[in-house]
């Protein structure tokens, strides 16, 4: 008799063939959020689903940092709302947020300069000696630093202390502001597939607010494209990356795509209307 072929195995997060998609995990509509009462951002839609990146992208000033900070509750919400986990994103709780799993990893990487790698992974680590060892063999070049103060590593080893501490609380919604930030161009074109990984194998929500476009596309499922606050395109990351030319539009604001908002939820590349 002829061998029976195995089912596929599905990925954690990815929902089988025929079966109906789980709520996501992160999910923001109407968000409209600023300073001193004006809006930095307005009328963002934006869902991220277990197992799946999703990229925040856009010029400096166009709110992407505004946005991470909303979603998280350090700002205040002008308008909108924004649910995680089933449950609506309290303003100025971030800290009680983190320990339901959803994490953000600031663009200073929240981590301090006086202290040595051990001593972060220590504070983070909690009781489970077993889950450090997994999550440091995703950072090997950490291992041979734990002596070393934080504040003598590279920008490249920070960078991987800050992901690393973050996934030690075990998020299952992960957020990044802009983690190439002064990092080499080869350093960060491995780090973000590290991210994809990540969601693949561990079924992570990850939300990457990041200005280098390809490479963020290169690890994405979706992607938002932001300017001056609003939602100007949005869609598979896929088919962004095969309309360049609309890509680059939105991304430098020209009249074309220049617009109101628009959706973050999954299908066609469409421009904001």
């Amino acid at each position: 008799m002829p061998e029976k072929t195995p089912p596929e195995k599905t990925p954690p997060g990815k929902t089988p063939p025929g079966k109906t998609p789980p709520e996501p995990l992160l999910r923001a509509e109407g968000l409209t959020a600023g300073y001193n009462g004006v809006p930095a951002l307005r009328d963002l839609d934006l869902s991220v689903g277990a197992g799946e990146v999703v990229s925040i992208l856009g010029p400096n000033g166009a709110g992407k940092t505004t946005a991470l900070l909303s979603l998280v509750g350090l700002l205040p919400l002008m308008k909108g709302t924004v649910t995680a986990l089933g449950k609506p994103v309290a303003p100025r709780r971030p800290h009680l947020l983190a320990r339901r799993g959803v994490r953000l990893v600031p663009d200073d990487r929240g981590i301090y300069f006086g202290l040595t790698v051990a001593e972060h992974l220590r504070l983070a680590r909690g009781s489970d000696p077993e889950h450090t060892a997994a999550v440091m063999d995703r950072f090997p070049a950490l291992d041979g630093l734990r002596a070393r103060k934080v504040g003598l590593l590279s920008g490249g080893e920070q960078q991987m202390l800050a992901i690393a501490t973050a996934l030690l609380s075990r998020p299952r919604v992960l957020m990044v502001d802009e983690m190439s930030l002064g990092l080499a161009p080869v350093i960060v074109q491995d780090m973000l597939p590290a991210l994809r990984d990540l969601a693949e194998r561990d079924g992570i929500g990850v939300l990457l607010v990041e200005q280098h476009v390809e490479l963020a596309l290169d690890v994405s499922d979706r992607a938002v494209v932001l300017n001056h606050g609003q939602v100007v395109l949005t869609g598979p990351a896929r088919e962004l990356l095969e309309n360049r030319d609309r890509l680059e539009a939105a991304y430098f604001g020209s009249d074309e795509s220049a617009g109101g908002s628009g959706g973050g939820s999954g299908g066609e590349a469409r421009e904001a209307s």
